[in-house]
């Protein structure tokens, strides 16, 4: 079994390095996203939860994210947690059954600030790019998918996204084995990491 960390900024294209993973390793990959494993904030008001910073580490359950990645590593199945971004909250009700695979593959923006995580992880991988170009993405994103209007976004991103990637997330870049530069667009490099994990699967 082997575990990938796959960090890089809001809007990298860390998603696109993942599905072109996925697609290579097919059933043998299984994905543990960051975003799952938001701590719950549905015991505070609406308004307070609309508050919360997504970007920065204490908002990321990791004792959680550290101990299903412990038990699908010793083979065992887990209930991923289900997190909504409209809500800000946790489900109660709903969980997405993960079966363990030879690939696991987490992927998220503050992956490699947890050292208990990092040395769970075979290769950890940075996914780079441009800081116009992942704003683009960004709203992009937030807009359709999260119902922010363009001038939300852009307050956020001042106010939150850009001061936590340089205090979190581009520090972290020093953890990585491999940096992909271009974000998502640099297909060389996802081919080479693809065979690099097709090959150490192999000797195992």
């Amino acid at each position: 079994m082997m575990v990938i960390g796959i960090a890089g900024g809001s809007g990298s294209g860390k998603t696109t390095v993942v599905k072109a993973l996925t697609e290579e390793l097919k059933e043998r990959v299984v994905v543990l996203p960051q975003d799952s494993y938001y701590k719950d904030s549905s015991h505070l008001p609406i308004e307070e939860r609309q508050k919360v910073n997504f970007d920065h580490p204490d908002s990321i359950d990791f004792p959680l994210l550290t101990s299903q990645l412990k038990q699908l590593k010793e083979g065992k199945t887990i209930e991923q947690p289900v997190y909504s971004y409209l809500t800000c909250s946790r489900s109660k009700t709903e969980t997405i059954t993960v079966t363990p695979a030879e690939v696991i593959i987490i992927e998220g923006i503050l992956i490699f600030n947890c050292a208990e995580l990092r040395e769970q992880m075979d290769i950890k991988i940075f996914v780079d790019a441009d800081d116009d170009d992942r704003l683009m993405r960004i709203m992009a994103r937030d807009i359709k998918e999260r119902g922010r209007d363009m001038n939300a976004v852009l307050e956020r991103y001042s106010r939150v996204v850009k001061p936590m990637y340089l205090q979190f997330i581009e520090p972290s870049k020093r953890y990585a084995d491999i940096i992909i530069p271009q974000g998502g667009h640099n297909k060389v490099a996802i081919e080479i990491i693809a065979a690099t994990i097709e090959k150490a699967l192999q000797q195992k």
